[in-house]
């Protein structure tokens, strides 16, 4: 009976279209559950869905829900969903009524405890040592006396103050300082944009580029330093060009940063001292330099001078110097007068062969030479001519005796052309041998008209003779009444006895014996 009351029964309960229960289902769920937080393990993360959401699911050993985030939430995340990290996701549950399914739609995720972030921090570590970002070899050398350093931190903060005053005591320059967040969800990503920003500085906006970037923050929990550990962040520490120093936290607190950092202060006045040397020591330092400089430069000049004066006292004294080259110049002086002397003695014998060589005399008997020579060459002449001439044109004959008539006359031809070409050039030989003959006898003329006594009789002198024609040179020769004659320029002679009258003899008048020409010389 109550087999056949089971039909009736069930016709009393409420029947639901598919989408009505799963309405119903997710109102419930979503009124039961409005804001929950699950631990669990992220699993099967794969970034970022094309559409900006993450889907990914939260497990434990038992049991495991889905999860989304959806796009706008992600981006404002303090931490990002990695796989296999443990955490505590905020969010609330609801149903998607397209496959039955219930999820978690997350609003806020953060590891689970410490543990779970040092070990995200250690992973995170071991990926980027194995990139290399932390090698020394990356490391910068910090500038010894920068000009401008860059400062990236909170501008509100004790640290900012705690720099400016840390360098204004020890060495006043320009700060330039980039006001960031340092703690919350945007402060990684303005951090690692105001590295770059500092890098992309080119001095054309009024603004000097830093020599140093000093990336500072004050202490507190790993919570409160995370910002310092996201790889945005230490990627663009590794690829700046300014040389970095990292002042994060208390000396005891390390983040990624310090490890790629060139250079990592305990505090930020600490990272201030190493920026920046004591002005006061480098001053102090500067003249000691100079005073040490000073001293060595006396003490050089004092061996420099004594060496001066040790080599001035090898030196011998200078007359010993001077005494043998003046001593040589003495010698050198005598033997030029004496050679001097020689020479003009030399000379003058020279001097007067030549003159015996060249008396009008032997002038004239040269002169009388060449005319001989000059008129025999005339008289032979013609005849040496003619006899040229009968042997060219019997060698003419011979040459056309084998030969036909018109040969003959062509040969006659060329072989009279021939003897005129010959003839004329042998008369223009002759002549300018006669031209050269005639001036070589005209310049031994005057040479000899030049060396005549004549010549000087000319000049207002007169020749004195005795009375056998020789020349008095000397008045001491004359005696009393000796009969003198006095030849004048122009053969004009004078008759005179010494001490006695003076008698005119004309122009025609001579010696009765012609003299000799007599030697001028």
């Amino acid at each position: 009976m109550n087999d056949q009351a089971a039909p009736g029964a069930t016709s009393n309960v409420h029947e639901f279209s598919v989408s009505e229960i799963s309405f119903a289902v997710k109102r419930t769920v979503e009124d039961a559950f409005e804001r929950v937080r699950i631990r669990g393990e992220i699993s099967g993360y794969r970034g970022p869905h094309s559409s900006g959401h993450a889907y990914f699911s939260l497990k434990d050993d038992k049991a495991r829900i889905d999860a989304v985030i959806w796009r706008g939430t992600f981006s404002k995340l303090a931490f990002k969903p990695e796989e296999g990290l443990e955490v505590v996701a905020t969010g609330k549950l609801t149903t998607w009524p397209g496959s039955s399914k219930y999820q978690i739609v997350i609003d806020n995720i953060e590891p689970a405890g410490a543990g779970a972030l040092m070990a995200l921090l250690e992973e995170r570590r071991k990926k980027l040592a194995a990139e290399g970002l932390f090698d020394d070899a990356r490391k910068q050398l910090l500038p010894y006396l920068p000009k401008v350093i860059g400062v990236v931190t909170s501008p509100t903060g004790a640290v900012i103050r705690d720099i400016m005053h840390r360098i204004n005591d020890r060495y006043p320059l320009q700060v330039i300082v980039w006001p960031v967040r340092v703690q919350g969800e945007t402060s990684a990503a303005e951090v690692a944009a105001a590295i770059n920003g500092f890098n992309a500085f080119d001095g054309s906006g009024g603004l000097a580029k830093p020599d140093v970037l000093i990336v500072a923050r004050g202490g507190g929990s790993l919570e409160d330093l995370w910002s310092f550990n996201e790889e945005i962040v230490v990627r663009a520490a590794a690829n700046s060009d300014i040389p970095l120093v990292s002042a994060v936290g208390h000396e005891t607190d390390w983040t990624l940063i310090d490890h790629v950092a060139d250079v990592r202060a305990p505090t930020p006045t600490g990272a201030a001292e190493i920026a920046v040397p004591v002005r006061a020591d480098l001053e102090a330092s500067t003249a000691q330099l100079a005073a040490r400089l000073g001293n060595a430069i006396g003490r050089l000049g004092d061996r420099k001078r004594e060496g001066l004066r040790a080599a001035a006292r090898g030196l011998p004294a200078p007359d010993a110097l001077l005494a043998m080259p003046r001593q040589n110049l003495d010698a050198a002086e005598y033997r030029l007068g004496q050679g001097l002397k020689a020479n003009v003695a030399a000379k003058r014998s020279e001097v007067a062969v030549a003159s015996g060589r060249l008396s009008p005399n032997r002038l004239a008997a040269l002169r009388d030479r060449d005319r001989g020579r000059l008129e025999m060459s005339a008289r032979d002449l013609p005849r040496a001519l003619l006899r040229i001439a009968e042997r060219r044109r019997e060698k003419l004959k011979l040459a056309s005796a084998g030969l036909t008539i018109d040969a003959a006359d062509r040969r006659r031809q060329l072989g009279s052309e021939r003897l005129g070409l010959l003839t004329a050039r042998l008369d223009r030989a002759m002549a300018h041998e006669l031209a050269e003959a005639r001036k070589r006898r005209d310049e031994s003329w005057r040479l000899l008209k030049s060396l005549s006594y004549e010549a000087v009789l000319e000049r207002g002198f007169a020749l004195v003779r005795g009375a056998d024609g020789q020349a008095i040179k000397r008045a001491g020769a004359v005696r009393k009444g000796q009969a003198l004659s006095i030849e004048f320029a122009g053969r004009e002679f004078v008759d005179a006895v010494a001490g006695g009258k003076t008698e005119r003899s004309g122009t025609a008048k001579k010696p009765a014996t012609p003299p000799k020409q007599g030697n001028l010389f």
